[in-house]
């Protein structure tokens, strides 16, 4: 089995930043992506941001583009979101996301990730 650990969210006013932070444990395997989801109050849980581990590519929400960049620590088995010039729009639960086999072309699907973490809350005050 495999643990997903998320750490980071908090109250921060419009414009400031937060880092997000989430450690994997548990069985280890190669995994092929980790990557970030969210869920705003009444809507549905969204792609935010995915990494391949192998090369270190990279893709992104258009929502978030240019505003989060998603990072990763092979040796920690971690992966970081650091958001900037964060929006009210911003707010929600954030979960980390892992998986061993999807490919690139489902990677923003959340039914591709066979592991989530318990989320971290972000609240950003206008």
């Amino acid at each position: 089995q495999v643990q997903l650990v998320e750490s980071g969210g908090g109250l921060v006013q419009a414009g400031g930043s937060l880092r997000l932070s989430c450690a994997a444990s548990g069985r280890t395997f190669s995994y092929y992506a980790m990557g970030w989801f969210r869920q705003a109050p009444g809507k549905e849980r969204e792609f935010v941001s995915a990494i391949r581990w192998s090369d270190g590519m990279t893709d992104y929400a258009d929502s978030v583009k240019g505003r989060f960049t998603i990072s990763r620590d092979n040796a920690k088995n971690a992966v970081y979101l650091q958001m900037n010039s964060l929006k009210p729009e911003d707010t929600a639960v954030y979960y980390c996301v892992a998986d061993a086999s999807l490919t690139i072309a489902t990677w923003k699907r959340k039914s591709a990730y066979d592991y989530w973490g318990q989320g971290t809350q972000v609240t950003v005050s206008s």
